[in-house]
């Protein structure tokens, strides 16, 4: 794994926290792929850094994904997932058979809605759509 150190850490410091090797092999573990597990994330950064346990992977993803340097998102039936685009309000689109995630910049038309028929008082900041289907692979797989 090639880190920009200098980039991850000015990034790091800019949210608050330390510089560690092992906030730079998850940052880029991250970077090597879309959508990671903690699992995908624990095997990319063992390879660079071979005494890191689950449980600091677990801890960094929650530090680096509250100071909102990564985003967390959880498909049904899915384990976590990682992901460093942050800061826009894309969406995603999960295969029902194999579990791939896609990101889908912008919906658009009316169906499904994302304007709420009510806030309940809430000021509405972004919006979260998750899409389900069958990604192209696996229809490949089912045949006609």
């Amino acid at each position: 794994m090639a880190t920009d150190t200098a980039g991850i850490d000015t990034a790091l410091r800019g949210a608050g926290l330390r510089a560690t090797a092992g906030r730079a092999a998850v940052w880029d573990a991250l970077g090597s792929g879309s959508h990671l597990s903690a699992d995908q994330v624990f095997r990319l950064v063992t390879t660079h850094l071979p005494k890191t346990s689950i449980q600091s992977v677990h801890n960094v993803l929650t530090d680096l994904t509250d100071a909102g340097l990564i985003r967390r998102i959880e498909p049904a039936g899915s384990p976590a997932r990682y992901e460093r685009r942050v800061g826009d309000n894309h969406h995603h689109v999960v295969c029902t058979a194999c579990g791939a995630v896609g990101d889908v910049d912008c919906s658009v038309g009316h169906t499904p809605c994302l304007t709420p028929s009510s806030t309940q008082g809430f000021q509405i900041q972004s919006a979260e759509v998750t899409y389900w289907g069958l990604c192209p692979a696996c229809q490949a797989n089912t045949g006609p």
